[in-house]
């Protein structure tokens, strides 16, 4: 994955920042900052033109990420995932709480417990968002449909300033198109 930065406008995402900074706070835990943000934004998610014409193309080395918003005291990031048909994650879990949404195209998310066994699988289709925390958020995601895919992601924490969202990578694969 290759990761970009792009200031964007405050204005195209102000609203989402105004309720995420709302449901951010220090007294709630990750599961229930996880399930806050994620009614935020599934009441602002954008449209894909948060991103530019040249970001929604993606990439054929693999998908792409795009910070959109970093919150200056750290506390959380907004990042635009791009992926092409048939690009994949690898198993991998979060440092922190994340929720996405998907603005474009359909995702398919596996789940899996400790031992990497399956636990449920969905596909996440446009206007689709969910969360969750640490532990028990073991996933692997990729674009199983035709058209490129394109989600919003927050992560509680600065991952310009970590490096990345994933705690732990539980396969031994390279990321790669299926």
């Amino acid at each position: 994955m290759t990761t970009t930065t792009q200031t964007r406008s405050e204005s195209e995402l102000s609203e989402l920042l105004d309720g995420i900074r709302s449901a951010v706070t220090p007294d709630a835990s990750w599961s229930d900052t996880a399930r806050l943000v994620a009614e935020q934004l599934g009441r602002h998610l954008p449209s894909p033109e948060v991103l530019t014409a040249e970001q929604r193309l993606g990439s054929p080395d693999g998908y792409r990420s795009h910070t959109l918003h970093v919150e200056p005291d750290g506390s959380f990031s907004i990042i635009g995932l791009v992926w092409r048909p048939g690009q994949v994650t690898r198993i991998h879990d979060h440092l922190t709480w994340c929720v996405f949404g998907v603005i474009q195209g359909v995702e398919h998310e596996e789940l899996f417990d400790a031992d990497l066994n399956l636990l449920g699988e969905a596909d996440n289709h446009v206007g689709d968002v969910s969360g969750f925390a640490p532990p028990g958020d073991i996933h692997r995601v990729r674009n199983v449909g035709d058209i490129t895919a394109i989600s919003i992601h927050v992560y509680g924490t600065d991952v310009t300033r970590v490096g990345s969202s994933v705690r732990r990578y539980y396969d031994d694969e390279p990321e790669h198109q299926w």
